[in-house]
């Protein structure tokens, strides 16, 4: 019987809003390495760094939702697991990341209509 029953002390791990801590981080680091490498190395030119840029867009939008899932683990146990404010964190470094990637997508197809129209 001990083992059915659980402490309402013991917090549980809310791993959709540590995990969109992770994602989050992930987009608005992506492109700061392709802009690295695009300066660093030879054959990465500027264009291929803004195009890598883009998947921030990906994975800040993961961000955004699994700090939605984590935000309703929070709401569905009543608080008794954790992470609220990773949750929250992660919403909004997600949203970051997610505006850089768009803009960089947005930044590449101005200059593919530029490079088309001549």
């Amino acid at each position: 019987m001990d083992g059915l029953t659980r402490s309402s002390s013991a917090r549980g791990r809310n791993d959709a809003a540590r995990g969109s801590v992770v994602l989050a981080l992930l987009g608005l680091a992506l492109p700061v390495l392709a802009f690295v490498a695009a300066r660093k190395l030879q054959d990465v030119t500027i264009v291929q760094a803004t195009g890598a840029t883009c998947a921030s867009a990906v994975l800040g939008g993961a961000a955004v939702l699994l700090a939605r899932r984590g935000l309703r683990n929070i709401e569905r146990t009543i608080g008794r697991v954790g992470g609220e404010g990773a949750a929250r964190v992660g919403r909004l470094l997600g949203l970051i990341s997610l505006a850089i990637g768009l803009s960089a997508g947005i930044a590449l197809a101005v200059y593919a209509v530029l490079n088309v129209i001549g």
